[in-house]
């Protein structure tokens, strides 16, 4: 059985990654925005913020990566939709194929496509002047921590994918993740904001994964946020999944 689920996934997720080399203006378009961003960021108000840090684009990658990712999703539930629209799913349903396989050649596709936006945007940031001394662990630890992230918005995803009316819809998810780094430590410290917004800042996920990648990629002593991060992660994830499968299974009943 998990031969044939191994087997079904690899040959399924052959199918979407082909897709996006024959549609390489995914990948343009979702790395587009966090470029726009880290360029507007660092040009053009990085003078005026004030972080601690000798370069602003050092301390801005992080949260940018974030938005990356957040940007990133939106074309799994894009691509879902119009599987589910187009009659493919229930095509797979008459064939020998083991059924949850079309929803994880969708989480690997996404992972694939969000790694590859990932590299070029630290390409961008390398040209910009972002330096790091970490060593092979911490640069390993934030692949993990990317990975992690990826994978449960990847399943948070799936839900609209599964359940959108519309195209659009499917994909319109995404703006709230998009937009809540920008209400965190990703592009100026948290001690900078009013109490109200600060509590809020401090309390949700993004904070607490920006300053663990942060502070790995400048050397710096990551204390209990990485648990924290680890945790929000694998929460957002276990969720998320429970609730794709269910709608999943619904769905296909």
């Amino acid at each position: 059985m998990t031969a044939h689920f191994l087997g079904d996934t690899t040959v399924l997720t052959g199918r979407s990654l082909r897709h996006i080399t024959r549609s390489l203006d995914t990948i343009i378009t979702t790395t587009f925005m966090p470029i726009a961003f880290l360029l507007l960021f660092v040009y053009v108000f990085g003078g005026a913020i004030s972080t601690g840090m000798t370069s602003y684009v050092d301390y801005l990658l992080p949260g940018i990566l974030i938005i990356t990712i957040a940007s990133g999703i939106s074309y799994t539930a894009f691509r879902l939709f119009l599987d589910l629209k187009g009659g493919i799913f229930e095509r797979f349903q008459s064939m020998p194929i083991a059924r949850s396989s079309v929803l994880w050649a969708h989480v690997l596709t996404s992972l694939t496509a969000n790694l590859m936006s990932v590299v070029v945007v630290v390409l961008v940031a390398l040209l910009m002047g972002f330096r790091s001394g970490a060593g092979v662990l911490a640069w390993l630890a934030v692949a993990g921590i990317l990975l992690l992230f990826t994978l449960a918005l990847t399943w948070v995803a799936i839900i609209p994918g599964l359940t959108a009316k519309s195209a659009d819809g499917a994909s319109a998810f995404s703006y709230p993740l998009v937009f809540l780094p920008f209400i965190s430590s990703a592009f100026v410290p948290t001690q900078t904001m009013p109490a109200p917004v600060r509590a809020f800042a401090e309390n949700q996920p993004v904070t607490s994964i920006v300053d663990t990648i942060r502070n790995l990629l400048t050397q710096q002593p990551i204390g209990n946020d990485i648990w924290t991060a680890l945790a929000w992660c694998v929460a957002i994830l276990l969720a998320a999944y429970a609730c794709a499968m269910a709608v999943f299974h619904r769905r296909t009943s």
